[in-house]
């Protein structure tokens, strides 16, 4: 394929920091590893062990933990990462940059077993990963499916790439915008709804939105990004404050989101604003066109 679109000449052409473009290039090189791999574990079961979370760990959580983790350990080209598979923010002896790394190695695991799409989910900080998202430099995902994707911003718009045959990544869509759409992903039990949010989703389907949810956020998001239209995942009576990783899930997705012109909120506020107190934090999330995020704020204001 032409080199001219390559994700490196790309991210070169586009005045990306250096050190910045080695470690996406780097982390790229650890994604096609984990596609390299899903053909040998896809038969894998649970591991007995618990994440952070208190949620079951599948085998190949803890596989694409060590992947992306023992790679940036031995380049040492982050100072700090926090990983949804860890039980604290890892420090690099001797870094080469002071960048801090947030990770969801496997997003969407539980469809494993059922052949569905899943996804890793990565943010970049300058520094320090308690920070609010919108101090974020790079948020990415990539995206496990028919094709292996990476889509990418790091400060000049949102890319989509996708990988060759020899695991190299090549520009698919420049300049993604999410368009308006009349698509909704619910998460949650519908009875388990507060009645701000169960009044939200039936103006929704008053609307005629349709439903479209696999249980991947990773996935879901991809979709609305592409078709428009809004996710959510609220607080809910057992959950009051949400059930999605501020850290490792709505900060990255909800740049990426906001660089291609929608929006990402618990409700109430810009999820972006918001400043973590830990690694664990859980935060209601509706993300996707800024026209239903909005509608959402405003009722919850009222």
């Amino acid at each position: 394929m032409d080199d001219t679109f390559s994700l490196k000449n790309f991210l070169s052409e586009k005045g990306t920091d250096p050190q910045l473009s080695e470690l996406i290039l780097s982390l790229c090189g650890q994604a096609r590893t984990i596609r390299d791999s899903f053909h040998l574990r896809f038969a894998s079961k649970k591991a007995v062990t618990q994440n952070i979370f208190n949620e079951v760990q599948m085998d190949f959580d803890k596989y694409a933990n060590d992947v992306f983790v023992g790679n940036l350990k031995k380049n040492r080209l982050v100072r700090y990462i926090a990983s949804e598979e860890e039980t604290q923010i890892l420090e690099i002896n001797n870094p080469q940059n002071d960048f801090g790394i947030v990770i969801d190695p496997i997003d969407g695991s539980s469809l494993l077993d059922v052949n569905l799409t899943v996804g890793s989910i990565i943010g970049i900080y300058p520094g320090n990963v308690l920070e609010k998202g919108s101090r974020m430099i790079a948020a990415f995902y990539f995206l496990y499916g028919p094709c292996t994707t990476l889509t990418l911003t790091a400060g000049t718009g949102v890319h989509e790439f996708v990988m060759d045959e020899q695991g190299e990544f090549y520009l698919n869509i420049e300049n993604i915008r999410i368009p308006e759409g009349k698509i909704y992903a619910p998460g949650a039990i519908r009875k388990d709804y507060l009645p701000i949010h169960a009044k939200w989703i039936h103006k929704l389907e008053r609307k005629g939105y349709k439903l479209r949810f696999s249980g991947s956020f990773v996935a879901d998001v991809h979709q609305i990004l592409h078709k428009g239209g809004v996710f959510a995942y609220p607080a809910t009576k057992q959950n009051t404050k949400g059930k999605l990783r501020l850290l490792y899930e709505a900060n990255p997705m909800g740049r990426i989101i906001h660089e291609a012109g929608g929006a990402a909120s618990n409700g109430k506020t810009d999820i972006l604003d918001v400043m973590p107190a830990s690694i664990t934090d859980t935060t209601p999330v509706y993300i996707g066109g800024k026209r239903e995020i909005h509608d959402i704020q405003t009722m919850m204001a009222d």
